[in-house]
């Protein structure tokens, strides 16, 4: 298989060096680098090591310097709020230069943390790049995230300040997060001696005298800052996600790999150019908010659109297709999870016709493994490519994908496409050997990885090696599993820990929940492996239905159970799924697989702090007992 995309590819494993010089030359530096690669700390290695810029300046000065000063830069659309607001690249950069003028009077220098605990809104947007105008290190907590998570951050991150807001707004519901805030402050041993609050229209909040700033009043009396050089080196944000011990891991991202990298992808992985509406429907704070909300289509000269509501609900199934129409939106990037969703409400597509989406190119999804159903779907009804591509917060760009300014390949249903360039992805066993075509193993990346993915952890580097690299020498460990087949297509299969072993037979859940969205009557589903005394484990699988169907459970069940069997066999011993109304899972869009799986196996189990609706886990318990699991 010859072509752009192959020869790129190999060019980047080949030589990363020459490559990635190539690709920094997009970025404006105050100082050019010394080395490319510096390789002297294995395995901590650091990309662009002598060079300085400031990754602020590369989002919006440079911009406006360069004739973009009244395009735009940020569209905040809120349907939870029936608001729109547009800046340009000269407000935004006015904004974010008055905020830093307000972070550097309340203390706020280079090196120095700041949490930002906010909905999504601007002034989420605004307070980040703030942040890395000053040189200063943000880390974005999921707004509304529980008080003792969001202390332990605090514990772990020692912010000099946090920014936050007196509330989210949700479909029907306002949350509160100033009391949320005032507990976790209360809860963590570092002391945060000074918040900035953005007082909401919806419910605005008390202010701790002598420690909360008005966001308003704090910005009247700001003076504008200007950029801070800083090394590429040096820490652009902490990222928390979630680890197996129970303490989460702040995974860190550089300024100067970063801002090459991201760069590089809008034009090569998104086929996107400058000026052009880019839409990714995520929150601040994921790593999808951080890398395609807010770095990359600014770097890249784009208009981004920050987005407060939801696929459904805000106010229907056609919310998408709203945004796409109204905003003239080039290229999407959303979840797989907000396609069944839509697709649950208006099985037919129906609202799609209600809108002009002439403008809109191609659909890319990420976070969830996207089934086939959901993919051919999607296809269907919007005309355009649709991209499933592969990537993680540690990376924080793709690992896999399907790179639309490069080479258009040909889609493979279930499949990420191949590596991103940069990415050497192979398949390993155990003891680190290497698999043939089509056996799955443990998905990993060769070291070095590219620019932009984590460099270590913060203040953790023996936990870096540890969680990362430990177990697969001279490889990045991804915790998925998965095969490459004969085309170099790569298959994300499951979480390492998702391939359950059914009498000696190693069998990936992914591929059963594969067969069971392609029933006409599921919406969604997921699989799990439950222990069994007799075979190890057994599947279980949970099958939420599309609206309007009307037929019995126990026969749509049975329907299941019997494609299964046929398209993967008798071995897979999959006899028991149960149809429920919902799915739990995190805010992000990941389906608590792991959770589920301790409810059913009467292992203890916490609640997640992630998770976007608690009584879904009430729901599951229910369903379970009722099949003989739970306790």
């Amino acid at each position: 298989m010859g072509g752009r995309y192959e020869e790129t590819h190999r060019r980047s494993i080949a030589d990363p060096e020459g490559f990635w010089a190539e690709a920094a030359e997009a970025i404006h530096w105050n100082r050019r680098w010394d080395r490319v690669l510096d390789d002297s700390g294995k395995p901590f290695y650091r990309w662009f090591t002598g060079g300085e810029l400031n990754t602020c300046y590369n989002a919006l000065d440079y911009h406006v310097e360069r004739g973009r000063a009244d395009q735009a830069a940020l569209v905040y659309d809120s349907p939870v709020t029936s608001t729109r607001r547009t800046y340009t690249y000269r407000e935004l950069r006015d904004e974010t230069a008055r905020f830093a003028g307000a972070l550097a009077a309340a203390g706020v220098g280079k090196g120095d943390r700041v949490i930002v605990y906010m909905p999504m809104v601007p002034e989420a947007a605004i307070a980040m790049l703030a942040c890395a105008r000053l040189g200063a290190i943000h880390s974005v907590v999921f707004g509304g995230f529980a008080a003792n998570e969001l202390a332990v951050r605090i514990d772990d991150a020692k912010p000099k300040v946090i920014v936050s807001a007196s509330c989210g707004i949700e479909p029907g519901r306002i949350v509160q997060y100033k009391p949320l805030l005032d507990r976790a402050i209360e809860l963590a041993k570092h002391a945060v001696e000074r918040t900035i609050v953005l007082q909401r229209a919806a419910h605005p909040c008390d202010l701790v005298a002598g420690r909360d700033l008005d966001w308003a009043q704090a910005m009247a009396a700001a003076r504008p800052h200007d950029c801070v050089p800083v090394a590429a080196t040096d820490p652009l944000y902490v990222l928390y996600t979630s680890g197996t011990t129970g303490q989460p891991k702040g995974v860190v991202r550089d300024n100067g790999g970063h801002a090459v990298a991201l760069k590089w992808t809008m034009k090569n992985i998104y086929g996107v150019e400058p000026g052009e509406v880019f839409w990714a429907a995520s929150d601040v704070g994921w790593v999808v908010g951080h890398s395609y909300i807010v770095y990359a289509p600014l770097l890249n000269g784009n208009t981004t659109i920050l987005y407060e509501g939801k696929p459904v609900g805000t106010p229907d199934a056609g919310a998408f297709w709203r945004v796409l129409a109204e905003h003239q939106v080039s290229v999407m990037f959303t979840a797989p999870t907000a396609f069944r969703a839509i697709k649950k409400e208006d099985p037919k597509g129906t609202l799609i016709g209600d809108y002009d989406l002439s403008r809109f190119r191609t659909l890319f999804l990420a976070g969830e493994r996207t089934d086939p159903d959901t993919l051919h779907w999607a296809e269907e009804k919007l005309k355009v490519p649709v991209i499933d591509h592969w990537w993680q917060t540690e990376t924080g760009w793709s690992i896999c994908a399907n790179c639309m300014g490069i080479e258009q390949l040909p889609v493979k249903a279930g499949s990420p496409t191949r590596a991103a360039p940069g990415m050497d992805v192979q398949v390993v066993d155990e003891g680190c050997n290497r698999l043939p075509a089509g056996q799955i193993g443990a998905l990993v990346v060769k070291l070095p990885l590219p620019p932009g993915s984590l460099p270590t952890l913060w203040n953790a580097d023996q936990r870096f090696v540890d969680a990362y690299l430990a177990e697969f020498p001279g490889y990045y460990k991804t915790a998925d599993a998965g095969y490459i087949d004969e085309d170099g297509y790569v298959f994300v299969m499951a979480r390492t820990d998702d391939i359950i072993n059914v009498a000696g037979h190693r069998l990936s859940t992914g591929g059963m929940e594969e067969v069971l969205a392609s029933h006409p009557d599921v919406a969604e589903c997921a699989v799990i492996g439950v222990a069994d005394q007799l075979k190890g484990q057994l599947p279980l699988g949970f099958l939420v239905l599309n609206a309007g169907v009307e037929r019995g459970d126990a026969e749509i069940v049975s329907e299941c159970v019997k494609l299964v069997r046929e398209q993967i066999g008798p071995v897979a011993a999959f006899k028991t799924a149960v149809v429920v109304k919902r799915l739990p899972k995190t805010r992000s869009g990941k389906i608590l697989r792991g959770t589920m799986r301790s409810i059913a196996d009467r292992e203890s189990w916490k609640m997640p702090a992630t998770i976007d609706d608690p009584a879904t886990l009430d729901e599951i318990t229910e369903s379970l007992r009722g099949v003989g699991y739970a306790g």
